[in-house]
């Protein structure tokens, strides 16, 4: 038994080491960091990226909205490039943001741990104020969170025909890949699930798979779909600090999601940290999530030539 004067100091000291406990754990929780690849290097080629504007659907209509259009120094116009579509586009894109995707492009590419690709960061559709004074309305929720095919109509049939104008694009599903975060995440994996033929390779960064708008139905789909799964490739990320609210459980929606595609059988991965609702998981492991969800296109290239 301690002497009684140790005793007291002991169990003095034992508030301050839980508080010295809680501290550790608050500075770890989400302490996710952008790797050396997430970072602009000195001695690899830069892409291009010109920015435009898109006005003219007609399944939107009376929309407008940016995007930007990258294009690596690798690309030659002879050869079909591999696509990547990434919905809120302003944000994957953004140099200083939480994921970087041109700068991780760019490093990528240099190495050869991806193949050549173009890629497309689209934002989601405002409709401009009617009258001066007033704000603009957002689209996103109703493009992003409906399940259905509205959206991918709009995004495989009127906006990348305009989007790659001009740019050899291979047609090969298994080359062309669709990202998004959020309420971006389930509109990709929407695209993919409506439009296989057009889009194989899915990633998905902390998904609304919630009753925002009817996406909490996909696990029971993926379940049905076992005899005859869709040919897709799946990367699901998520934290266990995610939203929590009326519309549903963001961690337990993707547990769930990724439970339904193993029971079906299909190809997927699925990363699961402390985070919370931000891209900040999803960016740091962005390189390696890259060269994953390609890792099988060298093969696809193999067999097809």
């Amino acid at each position: 038994m301690l002497p009684p004067l140790l005793r007291h100091t002991t169990l003095l000291m034992r508030p301050l080491l839980a508080l010295f406990a809680l501290a550790a754990t608050a500075v770890a929780y989400d302490d996710y960091k952008l790797g050396p690849e997430s970072q602009p290097q000195t001695d690899v080629p830069h892409g291009d990226i010109f920015k435009h504007t898109f006005n003219s659907s007609q399944i939107y209509p009376n929309t407008t909205r940016d995007y930007w259009v990258y294009v690596p120094k690798q690309y030659d116009a002879a050869k079909p490039a591999c696509l990547m579509v990434f919905q809120d586009g302003g944000g994957y894109e953004n140099p200083g943001g939480q994921f970087r995707v041109p700068v991780v492009l760019d490093n990528l590419i240099a190495k050869k741990d991806l193949p050549v690709i173009i890629a497309i960061f689209v934002n989601p559709g405002v409709v401009p104020a009617a009258q001066q004074g007033e704000k603009e309305r957002s689209n996103r929720s109703y493009e992003y969170d409906s399940v259905g095919d509205t959206y991918t109509k709009f995004l495989v049939d009127e906006f990348l025909s305009e989007a790659t104008k001009g740019f050899n694009i291979t047609a090969d599903p298994a080359g062309r890949a669709i990202c998004g975060i959020s309420s971006g995440g389930i509109c990709a994996f929407t695209v993919a699930w409506e439009r296989p033929e057009a889009f194989h390779k899915v990633i998905s960064h902390v998904g609304s798979f919630t009753n925002i708008r009817g996406g909490y139905i996909y696990p029971a789909l993926i379940r049905q779909s076992k005899d005859h799964p869709k040919p897709l490739r799946v990367f699901l990320q998520d934290g266990e600090h995610d939203l929590d609210n009326l519309h549903g459980n963001w961690p337990l929606s993707n547990q769930d999601m990724a439970a339904a595609l193993k029971y079906a059988g299909y190809d997927y991965r699925f990363e699961f940290g402390d985070g919370g609702h931000s891209g900040k998981h999803g960016g740091a492991i962005l390189p390696d999530t890259l060269r994953w969800i390609w890792s099988d296109w060298a093969k696809t290239e193999k067999t097809t030539n």
